[in-house]
């Protein structure tokens, strides 16, 4: 196992929340857990470090970091305009089938509401796709960058079933909107889910 697998385990180690913001990334510990040499857990790390998703904190060594409400706001700010861009995009270009996909992640979550971990993926599924959509490799990218800051975030925006059941409404009107090959609506709708997040994630704080 070489540092680029090192650092996507931990990339996906984070995700699932085995690994929590301000827990400490001991080279000795990752080495006898993924049965490896210190090399590639130092590689792993100096890329998760590079990312800022790991930090050297004084007396403590490295860590993951916890975002601040300063930076939490920064981010969602960014998922707004680019996501909101996304999917305007995504109602010029997107293809048939990556429309029925996105119509298909809705009306299966609409099944899912009381399984938070369930829709949780699903819900990473959808953006990850809607973003896909857009075809334009350059805004996925960036996304997919800023991405790597959520998982720093504690729990989920999707805790209660109120807040799952309405995010799912929301995914639904952004796929109509792109279905209907309407930009701007798509746009509007994509932010309006996205503030709808980010107020749910302050009152989390």
């Amino acid at each position: 196992m070489n540092g680029s697998e090192i650092y996507h385990r931990l990339i996906g180690l984070i995700e699932d929340r085995v690994l929590k913001p301000g827990d400490r990334l001991r080279e000795a510990d990752l080495a006898e857990e993924f049965g490896v040499s210190r090399t590639p857990i130092r590689e792993g790390l100096k890329r998760l470090e590079a990312q800022g998703l790991a930090i050297h904190e004084p007396n403590r060594g490295m860590v993951i970091p916890t975002l601040d409400h300063g930076q939490i706001n920064e981010v969602y700010f960014m998922r707004e305009v680019l996501e909101g861009t996304a999917a305007g995009l995504a109602a010029k270009h997107a293809s048939k089938p990556e429309i029925e996909i996105l119509q298909d992640l809705v009306d299966a979550d609409r099944k899912r509401i009381t399984d938070e971990d369930s829709l949780v993926k699903s819900n990473r599924d959808f953006h990850r796709r809607l973003c896909l959509a857009s075809h334009n490799r350059y805004l996925v990218d960036q996304i997919d960058h800023l991405r790597l800051s959520l998982i720093l975030m504690a729990g989920t925006t999707l805790d209660t079933p109120e807040r799952r059941e309405t995010a799912v409404e929301e995914h639904a009107a952004i796929v109509s909107a792109i279905a209907a090959g309407d930009s701007i609506a798509a746009d509007a709708a994509a932010r309006r889910h996205i503030s709808h997040a980010h107020k749910t994630r302050l009152q989390q704080i």
